[in-house]
């Protein structure tokens, strides 16, 4: 797909801008950490990630994608459907996958290690959306290879749901006040900011909810869903029990996060 890159790029650089006006007009929570050094933590790591990803892989997912297509790799492959239908199929079950991988990073002791590194921010914004440890990002790529492979799915189903991940991941921690009416309806199909914001709370029980990403439908499938923190949005405390301090905004501790303790 020519010009995948840039036209990824500039969808991710377009939803950042208009989720950051957001938050800027109508914040939903005041916040705890000095914005300044949140966000060159949170999009220094961005940074990193990316360097990380184009060292290590000569291609990346839709590139995995047009491989595996162009071999015959695949179920996909297996039983001919119209082009639209593995479009959309491919989108729906790479989403499902991601749904698993966040489960397992939780459960996981492992990948809990580099996992929280996303959950120790003590802010809760666009910013959030994006803060993964290097490790992390590269375990995800090779666990989006292999569920690429093994579905056959096609390059454009894969970019769609890439952008859709990116873009979804923004909108659903952005702290901007979406109505209740409004959030109300459209959670029924994707993860809005209140939905997902009861995932980064201190109390485990909360934690150990509102997985999605995406699709708010994998949560209401597998009991993991939660409506309301229980000590509401506003009062609700983000982050780490452990690591309600100012080390969480600071590019170099977050790095070495996963190697403490």
């Amino acid at each position: 797909m020519e010009g995948e890159g840039a036209i990824r790029f500039g969808i991710f650089a377009g939803v950042l801008l208009v989720m950051a006006v957001l938050e800027l007009l109508m914040p939903r929570r005041e916040r705890v950490e000095p914005q300044g050094q949140r966000w060159f933590t949170n999009l220094g790591l961005v940074v990193v990630d990316t360097l990380a990803l184009r060292l290590l892989f000569p291609i990346l997912a839709v590139g995995v994608a047009e491989l595996a297509t162009a071999r015959g790799w695949g179920l996909f492959s297996l039983t001919p459907l119209p082009f639209w239908v593995e479009v959309v199929l491919a989108a729906v079950l790479l989403d499902l996958a991601i749904y698993g991988q966040h489960v397992a990073s939780h459960k996981i002791p492992i990948l809990w290690r580099v996992h929280r590194v996303h959950h120790a921010d003590r802010d809760f914004d666009v910013t959030t959306g994006i803060r993964f440890h290097p490790i992390e990002i590269i375990l995800s790529m090779l666990y989006k290879f292999a569920i690429i492979v093994i579905l056959g799915a096609p390059a454009l189903g894969v970019f769609l749901f890439e952008v859709l991940l990116n873009g979804s991941a923004m909108f659903n921690h952005a702290n901007f006040r979406l109505p209740l009416p409004i959030d109300r309806a459209i959670r029924k199909v994707v993860v809005t900011p209140d939905m997902h914001r009861v995932h980064h709370s201190v109390h485990g029980s909360e934690t150990d909810s509102n997985y999605g990403f995406n699709l708010s439908i994998w949560d209401r499938m597998f009991g993991t869903y939660i409506d309301q923190p229980r000590d509401g949005h506003e009062r609700m405390i983000i982050g780490l029990n452990k690591y309600q301090t100012h080390e969480p905004s600071r590019l170099a501790w977050s790095l070495l996060l996963p190697f403490r303790d």
